[in-house]
């Protein structure tokens, strides 16, 4: 997939923030360390933090927004995904990187 922008609101209003990758694997994987830094700075005293995929994924929805916009290389355009859509893309990511092991 082409260059991917992810634009995330955690809570308030003034809080947004964006990142671009330019792969879609690369901003799925990079929403998966938006969550660890999330649960790291939550537990600074743990030597070592795990979760589960339905930890990530309420995670997600906790967050006041989550869009993704692709690139869409025929037209030019970027094109919005939502919350569930992301919640997609990583399943099925982290489905191939267990495949591979």
């Amino acid at each position: 997939m082409p260059h991917t922008i992810l634009l995330i609101q955690p809570n308030r209003q003034e809080s947004r923030t964006y990142a671009d990758y330019e792969e879609l694997e690369d901003c799925m994987e990079g929403v998966c360390k938006i969550y660890e830094e999330h649960l790291k700075r939550s537990n600074p005293d743990s030597p070592s933090i795990t979760y589960d995929i339905s930890q990530l994924f309420d995670f997600i929805d906790s967050l006041q927004d989550v869009v993704c916009l692709c690139l869409d290389i025929k037209s030019g355009n970027y094109e919005p995904h939502d919350k569930e859509w992301v919640k997609e893309q990583i399943y099925s990511m982290l489905r191939k990187q267990a495949g591979k092991n």
